[in-house]
């Protein structure tokens, strides 16, 4: 068949729109294949099948029966194409011309290469082998060199870092000995400075003590004998001179500010001195704030009337707490006008007629306390028809109101500016009163609840269910609280919850305290029994919790502490108490050091885990400023590792029978900032102890030494002469101080307020009667120690514990509460 290549281009389309080429080439494949026997029929019909499906389905193989069709890979799209020489991809000219030229290159480069190796002669084999001898000693050579060269290279570098080794070792050796003896200079000169510290510390002890001792000398003389004025001259010359200062000539804001740490009495007897003294004591900011509570047992009733009349525009705040006042008396409150605060709790003698004259006068009380009162229902009426401003009020143990005085609080205006409520000991109120209290003060923010067994769930779901706005909660004493008030309390935004000796709350309420109270800062948890770790595990998110006491908690132990300290609570908390929590060991110290950065106040008191090795840690937490490690195990090491803290401020090491003199001594030396120590039960201590606080601790202005019958006047005379800032001292069961010890107190430390003096049989009650004049609080015992102070009247050790005890009743505590003579025996 001729090609179409060079036919008619209308012809070639012609041949394209119809298929010819593929028709043909169904038909063709479908007669080879099949081979038909007659093949014009076979034509036909096939003919006929491609009408039928149309020529746009059309496939090569379409002819041929489907058992018989090859199995072949098509190269291209139709073979009819190259019998009719419709594709474009056949030979063409230009393809020709390459393959022209690529043969006749090739057959240039074949035969060039044949003349090259006929025309050019051979090399010589023996110069090609010697050069190529030469070629390999010369790369030989190289070889050698190069291997020459690393060798020396590596021991060149070998040598040059042994030498710089070397060099450094004498660097360090050098900056060693230098340090050396840098430190051995700096060293030496602190322990001079140090030893001239003690020795001026000591020479200004001993100046100090003779000085106070010739006063004292100066002072019985002139008790014996008549002085001179000229003795006298001496006398001052001898103690010292001191100038002379016009108190009147200070500014009236200054002398208001002296006046104002003065009471009542000791005003009283400033405005007897002189004229001048007179007038400085009636200045009005003075008598802004008056509490006759000091002074209740010498201060007359015409006093008190007196008193408030002359000054009752300028009163805001009366203390009357335990007066036996008269109906008269009470009535002249009503004269202060603007009276904001009113105390008149433990006042046998109020009634309800007192309290109407009071609110009828007083219409601005802001703060009442009717604590341990006789008041009844008719008070509580009267309570927000005049107090419409009440803002604090306290019920405490007033029982003989009742529920139905409570719901009179709703009467009028009501008392719903009340923000504190203090209910303690009202066992009479039920879960309607606690109704009727949601109802009349919806403002509530801090309540009080203590020693009130018949508090329940329900008083506190009845409470909650107006008063949303409560923050503050105490609840000591309410053994019936459960885990159930917590969930009642979930609607309030409470930052402080105190519970003390519940034994039905458990880990579950610390689940709720977690998810409701986001932004709680104060948790009391003392003597629940049934909390655990877990409790601790659900506080660690709190992110304002900053004081935490969970004093008698005995199940909590590290793990529990360990996940506490884990969360982000770690870095807020300042006060944690873990009294008596006793599966604690040094390992929670380890944990606080790392995580409590602002930890001021820490309590391990009786952890008896608690070793030396923990105490190292203790000094890490830098902020902290008090510690009370009571019935621990600390030994005199501990406490010479502990003075080197230098900012502690308290300190209570109680019962802690491995500390002698040697270590309390250390730890005064290095705690000058010292204000408050408790050694108490440590009979081992003497009077260096006394002698040592003398020196180093000067600030102290607490110090408890009960228990301890080794302590002696002369070591109490070295303290009364150095340590003049001291408020609260007790020396119960020291057996060897007698009544010299009381004068020495009265002569040093003016600012003594408590004194606690049981079982100081070599005190007389003479003596502790004109003690009594000069203290706040006294608390006095001429008895022998108890036998579970550990030893006898002559402060032998006991070798066998005795099964009797005495009976309290057999013992005679003779207590003071004021500055008077006032003596109650208990």
């Amino acid at each position: 068949m001729a090609s179409l290549r060079t036919a008619n281009p209308r012809l070639r389309n012609y041949f394209k729109e119809n298929y010819i080429p593929q028709v043909c080439e169904a038909l063709l494949c479908g007669l080879l294949i099949t081979c038909p026997e007659d093949p014009l029929k076979y034509l036909q019909k096939m003919i006929i099948t491609i009408m039928e499906n149309g020529l746009e389905s059309l496939l090569w193989d379409m002819c041929i029966d489907p058992s018989m069709r090859p199995k072949i890979r098509r190269l291209s799209e139709t073979y009819m194409e190259q019998l009719f020489g419709l594709d474009d991809q056949l030979m063409t000219p230009e393809l020709m011309i390459k393959a022209c030229t690529f043969y006749t290159g090739h057959l240039v480069k074949t035969h060039f290469c044949t003349w090259r190796d006929i025309a050019i002669p051979l090399i010589n084999e023996d110069e090609l082998l010697a050069e190529k001898m030469e070629k390999a000693m010369e790369y030989d050579n190289f070889r050698l060199q190069k291997y020459i060269f690393r060798l020396w290279h590596s021991y060149t570098e070998g040598q040059k870092k042994q030498l710089t080794d070397t060099l450094l070792r004498m660097q360090k050796m050098c900056r060693r000995y230098k340090l050396i003896a840098i430190l051995t200079k700096w060293r030496d000169k602190a322990r001079h400075k140090y030893k001239k510290r003690e020795d001026e510390l000591m020479l200004k002890h001993e100046l100090q003590l003779l000085k106070w001792r010739s006063k004292l000398k100066l002072k019985v003389v002139a008790k014996e004998e008549s002085i001179f004025p000229e003795q006298s001259t001496s006398e001052t010359s001898l103690a010292g001179e001191i100038p002379e200062c016009d108190i009147s000539l200070l500014p009236e804001r200054v002398i208001s500010q002296i006046f104002a740490y003065l009471t009542l009495r000791d005003i009283g007897i400033c405005g007897q001195v002189c004229h001048s003294w007179t007038l400085m004591t009636q200045g009005s900011s003075l008598w802004n704030s008056i509490d006759f509570s000091a002074v209740k047992n010498i201060i007359t009733d015409k006093c008190i009337v007196s008193t408030l009349q002359r000054w009752r525009l300028n009163v805001l705040h009366l203390n009357f707490r335990g007066c036996v006042l008269r109906l008269k008396t009470l009535r002249s409150v009503s004269l202060c006008r603007n009276l904001q605060e009113l105390n008149v709790s433990d006042c046998p003698t109020l009634t309800d007629e007192s309290m109407r004259y009071i609110s009828e006068g007083c219409p601005g009380i802001l703060y009442l306390n009717l604590s341990n009162t006789t008041i009844t229902n008719r008070t509580m009426r009267i309570l927000p028809r005049y107090f419409q401003n009440l803002q604090n009020l306290s019920l405490a143990y007033c029982r003989k109101f009742t529920d139905k005085g409570l719901r009179y609080l709703n009467l009028g205006n009501g008392c719903h500016k009340l923000i504190y409520l203090d209910l303690s000991g009202c066992t009479q109120i039920s879960v309607q009163g606690f109704r009727n209290i949601a109802n009349s003060c919806t403002g509530i923010m801090h309540l009080t609840i203590n020693d009130m067994p018949t508090l329940t769930d329900n008083c506190i779901r009845a409470l909650v269910e107006k008063c949303s706005r409560i923050t503050s909660i105490v609840f000591i004493g309410a053994p019936h609280i459960s885990d159930c008030a917590f969930k009642a309390l979930s609607t309030c935004n409470l930052r402080k919850i105190r519970f003390e000796g519940n034994k039905r709350i458990t880990d579950a309420c610390f689940k709720f305290i977690d998810k409701n109270y986001p932004n709680i800062n104060h948790i009391y948890m003392a003597d629940c029994k049934r909390i655990t770790d877990g409790s601790l595990k659900s506080l660690s998110p709190l992110k304002q919790l900053t004081v935490l006491n969970l004093a008698n908690c005995i199940r909590i132990g590290d793990v529990g502490l360990r996940q506490f300290l884990d969360g982000p609570v770690s870095t807020r908390i300042r006060e944690l108490n873990l009294s008596n929590c006793i599966h604690l060991s040094d390992i929670s110290i380890v944990k606080l050091s790392e995580r409590c950065p602002n930890l001021n106040y820490l309590s391990l008191r009786n952890c008896e885990y608690l070793t030396d090795l923990g105490i190292e840690y203790i000094v890490n937490i830098f902020s902290l400023l008090s510690v009370d490690l009571s019935g621990t195990h600390i030994s005199n090491e501990g406490l010479m590792i502990l003075s080197r803290h230098k900012k502690l401020k308290e300190l209570s090491l109680s019962e802690c029978y491995k500390i002698t003199d040697v270590g309390i001594q250390a730890f005064c030396k290095g705690s000058l900032i010292l204000e408050h120590l408790d050694v108490s039960y440590c009979p081992q201590l003497t009077d260096e102890i006394i002698k040592a606080l003398a020196i180093y601790c000067i600030h102290l202005t607490s110090l408890s030494i009960a228990g301890c019958p080794k302590i002696t006047d002369s070591a109490m005379e070295m303290l009364s002469a150095k340590c003049h800032y001291l408020h609260i001292l007790d020396i119960s069961g020291c057996i060897l101080l007698t009544d010299q010890m009381l004068e020495d107190l009265q002569r040093g430390c003016r600012q003594l307020r408590i004194l606690k003096m049981q079982y100081c049989r070599c005190i007389s009650k003479e003596a502790a009667k004109r003690m009594s004049s000069v203290v706040q609080q006294q608390e006095y015992n001429p008895n022998d120690p108890p036998l579970w102070f550990g030893y006898d009247y002559e402060g032998k050790p006991l070798k066998r514990q005795h099964e009797i005890t005495p009976l309290k009743g057999d013992e005679e505590v003779i207590v003071t509460e004021s500055t008077h003579s006032s003596e109650e025996v208990v």
